[in-house]
């Protein structure tokens, strides 16, 4: 049992039309979900945009509410509580958002925005904050002149790495990573990711670690949650889902990731049109009729796989 659990968690967002803006239907962004963490672990979620995959961090940090289904960290359920300075659910979860700029307040400077976290949760003198701001910034691979420096004056790798600084801050158990590296070029996206890896083994940090990205995940993740229309297709540990896919979703995420390999470039090419022909004609056996993923079924040991119902099952 991990220290944070996820049960069936719903997010819908109601529909209205007509002259009294009446609620007429609901977009299902989150449908009934489960997940659990453990210490030191890096948890995948994976999907394409609009699957809802960023809306499942959000509840969990409390950025969005909860339709239904419940949030409980260390035996305590804390969906849709106020977010308090006091609170240790809101000091051991922190996020790194997908769009750095955006996430800092223009008008401070990088001490003033690595420190917040400090300032809300710890008392500290001035001189002890700087101290730990500084250990921050040599953990992120910065000099001190960053500290007087304001966002728009760093590249985007840097700023990443700047918002993986303030997450530190409040020595996280969890910290959730909204695309953190999707906006950067390869060679940048490796070195925020090496960070972060180089950041859990020194803090034993867990991940929860969300793209659209298979080919990322598979260098950072150790269990991943392959998410469509607001639900699991399919779930597993990293060697479950890459070695041994069964949904078609999955299978065609899979197809999608880039390989630089020009000698087989027919033989790729032909595999990701069998990974797309399979999807479009197996569609009606993997979801139902209102294209709606079914409920997830033990298959193997850790893997779980959205599969309709069959006789027998009760």
């Amino acid at each position: 049992m991990g220290f944070i659990e996820v049960k069936d968690l719903k997010v819908h967002y109601p529909i209205r039309s007509g002259f009294f803006n009446r609620v007429t239907d609901y977009v299902y962004a989150v449908d009934g979900v489960d997940l659990h963490f453990e210490e030191g672990k890096t948890y995948g979620l994976v999907g394409e945009s609009g699957s809802g995959k960023s809306t499942i961090g959000k509840t969990i940090i409390g950025l969005e509410r909860a339709t239904a289904g419940e949030i409980i960290y260390e035996g305590q359920n804390v969906t849709n509580k106020p977010r308090r300075k006091k609170g240790s659910f809101n000091r051991d979860v922190q996020m790194i958002f997908q769009d750095s700029l955006s996430s800092f307040n223009p008008k401070k400077r990088i001490l003033d925005i690595i420190a917040e976290p400090i300032r809300n949760f710890d008392r500290v003198s001035p001189d002890e904050e700087k101290k730990r701001v500084l250990q921050l910034l040599d953990t992120i691979g910065l000099t001190e002149e960053a500290l007087v420096k304001y966002p728009h004056e760093f590249s985007g790798g840097q700023r990443q790495r700047i918002g993986v600084a303030r997450a530190l801050a409040s020595n996280p158990r969890l910290i959730i990573a909204d695309e953190p590296v999707s906006a950067l070029d390869l060679s940048v996206q490796a070195q925020v990711l090496n960070y972060m890896k180089r950041i859990q083994d020194e803090y034993k940090l867990s991940y929860l670690f969300i793209s659209h990205d298979l080919g990322v995940v598979q260098h950072m993740c150790d269990e991943l949650y392959i998410m469509y229309r607001g639900r699991f297709v399919e779930t597993g540990t990293k060697e479950d889902i890459y070695d041994h896919p069964q949904h078609i979703y999955t299978k065609r995420l899979l197809s999608a990731i880039p390989s630089i390999d020009p000698i087989n470039r027919k033989q790729n090419k032909e595999r990701r049109l069998a990974a797309e022909k399979e999807y479009l004609e197996k569609q009606s056996v993997f979801y139902d009729a209102n294209g709606r993923v079914f409920d997830l079924k033990a298959f193997a040991g850790t893997h779980q796989v959205a599969l309709p119902d069959t006789k027998g099952d009760n």
